[in-house]
């Protein structure tokens, strides 16, 4: 990034864009991508903890119950659909600050079981080797352009916003591309033929 903004003397400012970036980009649900998913598996009686790096839900089932998955819903629709005053097999999720509440009511201990988006760990603070964070090895130009976009107000260069403003739109649409492609490619999307 020094060498990109022609500075030497931002040693102790740059990891702060790069932090900036990061938070803001895991902010957007529609930068999460299989690199993110982590697995679900939680005993539960009553609720559940949220896992601490949880960013969203990308699906949750109890485990050897059926098949189906538990309706995502928001906390108002749980509380308004199943009163607390019944229970029964958990149908709908809903998170509730720390915890996974659950309509109905649980009636007995079941386990979670499924995925969720898990927010990465920061550059910043990135223990092993920082070259193998998904974001270096995939899309380094999002990163680069990302941060120096956060530079910009920093160093009060407003002129220079459009250029890395048009730098970044450009390589995050080639991100969100290649995630999509990457989904399709799992097996998220099937044409059978008759």
């Amino acid at each position: 990034m020094a060498s990109w903004l022609a500075r030497s003397n931002l040693t102790s400012a740059i990891p702060g864009f790069i932090q900036n970036f990061e938070e803001r980009f895991y902010r957007n649900p529609k930068n999460y991508g299989q690199w993110m998913h982590s697995a679900l598996n939680v005993s539960f009686s009553s609720t559940a903890t949220v896992p601490t790096d949880f960013l969203t839900l990308r699906v949750a089932y109890l485990n050897g119950k059926s098949n189906a998955p538990l309706q995502q819903s928001s906390l108002e629709q749980v509380l308004s659909n199943y009163p607390r005053t019944s229970s029964g097999q958990p149908k709908a999720i809903a998170r509730d600050g720390a915890n996974f509440i659950f309509g109905p009511v649980p009636d007995g201990t079941y386990t979670l079981n499924g995925t969720y988006y898990a927010k990465p760990v920061l550059l910043r603070s990135f223990s092993s080797d920082a070259a193998a964070h998904f974001l270096i090895v995939n899309a380094p130009d999002l990163l680069l352009y990302g941060a120096l976009l956060e530079a910009q107000a920093y160093l009060m260069n407003d002129s220079r916003i459009p250029v890395w403003s048009a730098a970044y739109e450009l390589a995050l649409r080639e991100y969100r591309e290649l995630m999509k492609a990457q989904n399709i490619g799992m097996g998220s999307l099937q044409t059978l033929a008759v």
